[in-house]
């Protein structure tokens, strides 16, 4: 059964200005030609002008109704796939993803509360979900992976609404590597999206 492959996009600079967006579209190329029938919905968070919720749309979200916050938030319940292509901004994600993780996060549609706690609603289906950034140290391991708050993040948010199935895509040393060291690093980064992408 062919499947809905959400593509969230969460930077300002232009496909061919970001090495994130590059690694992506490797990515997102790779599976529309293993799966050509499949739908793939692109989703720019800075052309959508997400913006951080005020107290209008938190009315709504809790009064019923419709809202650009529910909107979204069907969108994303609706797909089976997802692909945030996001840079590691100051240790963490850009801050337009966190707040579209705010809209998303709609209670009775990506989770909801009960007697023992909140749970998921979106584990209704196999759903699978890959982060895919550019860094400029390394942070994967080592010491410094206790400083990566973006990618630990998403993994938290996407499994308290029940996906549990991410993986972690990152081109690392972005700005430490220079030349053909960085070139390498590149080329071994849109290998790895290949094949990721065949299986996803």
């Amino acid at each position: 059964m062919c499947q809905t492959l959400l593509y969230i996009k969460a930077n300002p600079k232009t496909d061919s200005n970001s090495t994130t967006f590059t690694l992506a579209n490797v990515f997102v190329q790779k599976y529309q030609k293993k799966n050509p029938d499949c739908q793939i919905i692109t989703l720019d968070l800075y052309k959508e002008g997400i913006q951080p919720l005020d107290a209008d749309t938190l009315t709504k979200m809790f009064g019923g109704g419709d809202n650009k916050a529910l909107t979204y938030a069907k969108q994303f319940a609706n797909a089976d796939k997802y692909v945030l292509a996001a840079p590691m901004w100051n240790l963490s994600i850009p801050a337009i993803l966190k707040a579209y993780f705010d809209y998303v996060s709609y209670v009775g549609v990506s989770f909801k509360y009960t007697e023992t706690g909140p749970i998921g609603l979106l584990s209704d289906k196999p759903r699978k979900a890959v982060h895919i950034s550019s860094r400029g140290g390394a942070y994967s391991e080592g010491p410094a992976k206790e400083f990566d708050l973006g990618d630990k993040y998403i993994r938290t948010i996407l499994g308290f609404f029940g996906i549990t199935q991410v993986e972690s895509l990152f081109l690392e040393n972005a700005n430490v590597l220079q030349g053909d060291a960085l070139q390498k690093a590149i080329d071994q980064s849109h290998q790895t999206a290949q094949n990721l992408a065949s299986n996803f």
